[in-house]
């Protein structure tokens, strides 16, 4: 007689934050998906594009330059609120989910209601600027081995107080050199009229990004001079979409 078969046996994983509070969650890189967040992102992200389109009049020019497929970088000048939610709206939806807007933990994840808005609806990286550099540039090369990850970057750091593009940190150098993944310059304009720094409301005003072609620093060895001249160059691509004044 043939032994009856085996039960399957199923196996039970939690997930590896559920005994972490809402705000350490949230905190927390990477995080684990719940289907809830992803259809609150979605939302936003519709609702974001349609008040870009209409409100700012938001376009594109060389939208061909952003990779179809692959894990990327993309880096621009940085004056202004507008200036993640304008990148990520360059990109198809497809890629929502798989887009993360480099942000400030000291400032977007200092409390609940905007760790929240970062974590869930935008979908960002808390990178820390001022003692946990090294961590986060680490957290950001693994995210970048993943395959269709995008990274969004300001390598100035912070929005600028003037709207003229300021030096580039050290990071994104150390970030991509030796690294075959593309980094794609790009240049927002009009963000800084439309919201500066320290008004509370935007205005309405257009914006246009321009998307230059993508650069690959994998030739170079990990030196303090091939880092401060991935920076250099980025910096003068940006520029270059944004005109010649910002050179």
């Amino acid at each position: 007689m043939s032994q009856p078969a085996s039960p399957p046996r199923w196996d039970y994983d939690p997930a590896a934050d559920l005994e972490r509070s809402v705000a350490e969650r949230l905190q927390g890189f990477p995080r684990e998906p719940h289907m809830w967040v992803f259809a609150l992102r979605a939302l936003t992200a519709l609702g974001v594009r349609a008040w870009l389109r209409v409100y700012h009049r938001f376009t594109v020019v060389g939208r061909e330059h952003l990779p179809q497929e692959g894990s990327c970088v993309l880096v621009a000048n940085h004056s202004s609120h507008l200036d993640a939610v304008s990148l990520m709206a360059a990109l198809p939806l497809a890629r929502l989910h798989r887009t993360f807007p480099a942000a400030a933990a000291d400032y977007f994840f200092c409390n609940l209601p905007r760790s929240f808005f970062a974590a869930v609806c935008m979908n960002a990286l808390p990178f820390d600027r001022q003692v946990n550099g090294a961590e986060s540039l680490a957290v950001c090369r693994r995210l970048l081995d993943g395959d269709g990850n995008a990274l969004v970057l300001f390598p100035e750091g912070t929005r600028c107080a003037d709207g003229r593009l300021g030096r580039f940190r050290s990071g994104i150098g150390r970030l991509v050199v030796g690294s075959p993944t593309p980094v794609v310059p790009c240049y927002l304009e009009g963000a800084f009229a439309a919201w500066p720094k320290g008004r509370a409301l935007p205005r309405p005003g257009r914006l246009t990004l321009r998307v230059g072609p993508p650069r690959s620093f994998e030739g170079l060895a990990n030196t303090p001079e091939a880092v401060q001249s991935i920076c250099a160059q980025l910096r003068a691509d940006v520029a270059a979409l944004g005109g010649e004044e910002f050179a």
